[in-house]
């Protein structure tokens, strides 16, 4: 069955997240995403209010810009939200956007080299491994957690290109797609990611490609889902985004998971004006119409 999610935009406050949180929680939302876009707010902060917020919604982050941390605190503050909401997080990790990696001095030379270096000695933290390596910007010695998660804890990463896509399918346990991907671009990413997996020797382990959808819904929903995609520079691409009503969004969700997504998260536009309603259409109106 493909899952189901939404999106708190970090263009909202960061004291907006609880009612968000609490009205997916209620509605029966799956799953319920988080940026960390700069200089908004912060992934792992934002995660963890969340999740203290809620019961049963799993909050996932995409992305935690890699350039931004040490390895060793990702996977810190990784294994302790695991370990206090065991099954319910779901981190992903990824290169940020250059111009503000830039704009903070953590810009690298490689961001392919960096992202591959970081999953890999975070997937082995997070298994409970003492790690040591001397890589190009990863340098570990003899470093353990104290607390590794007590259930196994996946990592997913972000990609665009076909470097990244093949990484993520070497490294991570799951890729993420952004809005700007239709499902043709679905289905390329899935070849690319299971180039990866062969190369690495990993086509048995289940791998699952959560794909965002620009999603509007009301009153000016076309208007709202145009001028984004304009901002963007995408309008005239095929099949990206939909506006309208239930069944208008549940058939884009249908074309994305037949083109290989097994989660699709809606995102709403950056104007949506009303957030909570928005994870209450996902849940009570599109949900059933998936299922179905």
């Amino acid at each position: 069955m493909t899952g189901l999610g939404a999106v708190f935009r970090p263009q909202l406050a960061p004291e907006r997240l609880r009612a968000v949180a609490r009205a997916a929680e209620e509605a029966g939302l799956e799953e319920l995403w988080l940026w960390e876009d700069c200089f908004r707010e912060g992934g792992i902060s934002t995660a963890a209010a969340a999740l203290a917020w809620t019961e049963r919604v799993r909050v996932g982050v995409g992305l935690l810009p890699v350039p931004l941390r040490n390895v060793a605190v990702t996977a810190m503050e990784a294994a302790t939200l695991h370990r206090m909401f065991p099954g319910r997080a779901i981190l992903g990790v990824g290169h940020g956007v250059q111009d503000w990696m830039g704009q903070v001095g953590a810009r690298v030379e490689s961001p392919v080299t960096l992202l591959r270096e970081h999953l890999l000695a975070l997937r082995s933290l997070l298994k409970g491994e003492r790690v040591t390596v001397e890589g190009r910007y990863v340098r570990l010695d003899d470093v353990a957690l104290d607390w590794p998660p007590e259930q196994a804890a996946e990592v997913f990463a972000g990609a665009t290109g076909p470097r990244s896509l093949r990484l993520a399918g070497e490294a991570a346990d799951g890729t993420v797609l952004t809005a700007n991907t239709p499902p043709d671009g679905v289905r390329r990413a899935r070849r690319l990611i299971d180039e990866g997996r062969a190369a690495a020797g990993r086509t048995g382990d289940p791998h699952r490609v959560v794909v965002y959808l620009l999603t509007a819904t009301g009153p000016g929903a076309h208007e709202r889902l145009r001028a984004e995609l304009v901002t963007e520079g995408v309008a005239d691409v095929p099949e990206l985004g939909v506006a309208g009503d239930a069944e208008a969004v549940a058939d884009a969700v249908r074309r994305l998971a037949g083109a290989g997504a097994d989660t699709v998260i809606l995102q709403p536009t950056g104007d949506e004006p009303d957030p909570e309603g928005f994870v209450r259409f996902a849940a009570e109106q599109v949900r059933p119409l998936v299922v179905a």
